[in-house]
C-alpha cells in the first residue's frame, strides 16, 4: 500500500543483500518523463499536481501499466533484484514476495512525516490512491489489490514497528527462504 514504508525497507534489503533495487514507481515516472511531465520537486512525485495529472492520464489507457509490468517481469525473471511493485507478485510465479501492511492511519503518519503534510491532508490523498489503485488493477488484471494476499510469502504488520525492525523481519526470513 502507497506510504507503508516499501521504499525504505526495500533500499535497506536491497543494500543489505548486495543486490539492485528496482521501483515499478520508478519505471512509470521515466515513462512520465519520457510524455512530458516534470518529476522534479520535493516530498512524493505522485502526490503533486503534476503526478496527479499524470496518474489521471494513466488511468485512460492501461498500456502504461502493462508495459511498465512487462519491463519489471523481465528483470524478475533475470533474479537477484529486489522489486517494489503493486501488480508485479500476482504476475511472476517464482521469487520472494513480502506484502508490508498498514492501517491508514499509520501510512498518513508516515506520508506527514516524510512530506511535511497534515497528517488529514494525507488521510485524503491515500483514501484516493488506495481506491484508485484497486480499481486500477481490478480492471487490468482481476487482481484484489490490497485484499487478496494469497501471493505472498510473508505479510508484515507495519503499524507498530519502524522500517528498519522491518527489513530485520524480511531479511531474517529470505535467509531461511528457498524458492
Amino acid at each position: 500500500m502507497p506510504a507503508v514504508g516499501k521504499t525504505t525497507v526495500s533500499r535497506v534489503v536491497s543494500e543489505t543483500l548486495g543486490v539492485s533495487l528496482i521501483g515499478g514507481g520508478d519505471v512509470l515516472k521515466e515513462m512520465a518523463v519520457e510524455r512530458g511531465y516534470s518529476s522534479g520537486g520535493g516530498g512524493d512525485w505522485w502526490d503533486t499536481a503534476d503526478g496527479m495529472d499524470f496518474l489521471n492520464t494513466r488511468k485512460k489507457s492501461s498500456g502504461f501499466d502493462r508495459e511498465v509490468d512487462n519491463r519489471l517481469m523481465e528483470k524478475a525473471k533475470k533474479g537477484g533484484v529486489v522489486i517494489t511493485s503493486y501488480p508485479l507478485p500476482w504476475l511472476v510465479q517464482s521469487g520472494l514476495k513480502v506484502w508490508l501492511s498498514g492501517s491508514a492511519k499509520s501510512r498518513a503518519q508516515r506520508m506527514a512525516k516524510r512530506d511535511g503534510m497534515a497528517v488529514s491532508r494525507c488521510l485524503q490523498i491515500l483514501r484516493v490512491r488506495d481506491r484508485e489503485n484497486h480499481e486500477l488493477y481490478k480492471k487490468i488484471y482481476g487482481i484484489e489489490f490490497g485484499k487478496d494476499l494469497k501471493p505472498f510469502n510473508l505479510v508484515v504488520d507495519t503499524d507498530s514497528i519502524d522500517e528498519s525492525r522491518v527489513a530485520e523481519i524480511v531479511l531474517k526470513y529470505v535467509s531461511n527462504w528457498t524458492d
